[in-house]
Parts: C-alpha cells; sequence; structure tokens
C-alpha cells in the first residue's frame, strides 16, 4: 500500500502521464473479479496504458527452482518472482479483457488500454559471498543487500544494529531511530528465527551502512 501511494503520487505529478483511474475494483454479479493498478494517458503518444505495480523483497537461492525467476524467492519462502509473473500473467492482466471491465471503463469514459505493462520494484539480497556481477546489469541495480545464517551472525564491537518492522522497509535507513547493540539485536532476531521468520536488519558501523537478512532455512 506504501508503494502503491508513492507511485500514485508520482503519476499525479507526472508531466509525462495523466492518471485516469487507481485502484480501479471490477465487480462481477456476486463477487469482486479483481482490481486494475493504474490506468493511465501518455502524453506524448495519446495513448492509454494500464500498469500493474509490483514491490517486492526478493532473495536469491540457486537451489530453489530451474528457471532463474523461480530463484528468487520471499524471504519466508512464501513466494517467488515466478509466482508474480504468472499470477500477472494468467489473472491480472486478462482481467483487462473480461466484460465486466469494458464495461466499467465505459461508464467512467475511460478508452480501453492499448496495452498493459507491470512496474516491478525489486529489492534483491544476495547470500554474502555471491558475485553481483554474475547477474544482468537491470537485477544488479536493484541488489540491495545479502542474507546470512545465524552461524554467520557475528559480533562486531564497532557496530549499532535495527531491526526495522515491515512498515519500515521502504524508508531511508536514515529515519530509523532505534539502535541497539548486538546482545540486544540478537535476542530479538533468535526469537523470531524460532517463528520462522526472517528479519531484516540494518548494521551501522562509522564507515558503512549494511542491509541483510538473517534466514531460518
Amino acid at each position: 500500500m506504501q508503494a502503491e501511494s508513492c507511485f500514485e503520487a508520482y503519476l499525479k505529478q507526472s508531466s509525462n502521464f495523466q492518471l485516469l483511474a487507481a485502484n480501479l475494483q471490477i465487480h462481477g454479479v456476486k463477487k469482486t473479479l479483481g482490481e486494475l493498478d493504474y490506468i493511465v494517458r501518455n502524453l506524448k503518444t495519446e495513448k492509454t496504458i494500464h500498469i500493474e505495480l509490483a514491490c517486492k523483497f526478493y532473495l536469491y537461492d540457486e537451489n530453489a527452482g530451474t528457471t532463474e525467476e523461480e530463484k528468487w524467492i520471499g524471504p519466508n519462502r512464501k513466494d517467488s518472482l515466478f509466482d508474480k509473473l504468472e499470477k500477472v500473467k494468467l489473472k491480472q492482466f486478462p482481467l483487462l479483457h473480461l466484460k465486466a471491465t469494458l464495461q466499467k471503463l465505459t461508464e467512467l469514459g475511460i478508452p480501453q488500454p492499448a496495452s498493459q505493462q507491470l512496474c516491478l520494484k525489486a529489492f534483491l539480497f544476495l547470500p554474502k559471498k555471491l558475485s553481483a556481477e554474475l547477474f544482468p546489469k537491470h537485477f544488479q541495480d536493484c541488489i540491495v543487500g545479502y542474507y546470512i545464517k545465524p552461524k554467520d551472525f557475528e559480533e562486531d564491537k564497532e557496530a549499532r544494529y535495527a531491526i526495522p518492522t515491515k512498515k519500515e522497509w521502504l524508508l531511508p535507513t536514515e529515519s530509523i531511530t532505534q539502535w541497539y547493540s548486538f546482545a540486544e539485536i540478537k535476542k530479538t532476531i533468535d526469537a523470531q528465527l524460532k517463528m520462522n521468520k526472517a528479519p531484516l536488519i540494518y548494521k551501522k558501523t562509522p564507515h558503512k551502512m549494511e542491509r541483510f537478512f538473517v534466514i531460518w532455512w
């Protein structure tokens, strides 16, 4: 929801696009069929576009599947890049062509979009010793940190640690105000790992800031 609000604000002030609709729900006879994230008009081409937005945090596990898309998984292994792309292809994009959708667009006076696009904002994390240079440039641009196993989480006496809530994941690290010692943060990490939750950790030293997950799997 945070990402959607930011993207909507961007579209409203953009000189390239006109926002025609946001979070447009499509209703069937007995249930909601789905939602179109954004309908926009490209002011340069005058064409109408349907845009789906996704904001994801993925970790690279080379053993998670056979395709590259399957190897990018959620921190707790509940989803993957492959799952997201399949959902867009099989559910979200086909929604545009349903009779109920075309009727809704007509009621709102919105032309049927000529194309559909996915805007995927990704925060990618690699195993600590894996080089980012092994990945295509558009993946490298999204790599923001690494992940480690609990046994590799070692004390750094110069460091302070933070464990942001999920609502804080999109905030700049500079906005985090609660910082803890290694002993304090380790207790919180251990408690989350016991519940099969992989926490996101910020590590701050006088020289640099690091962002990483500690995984339970």
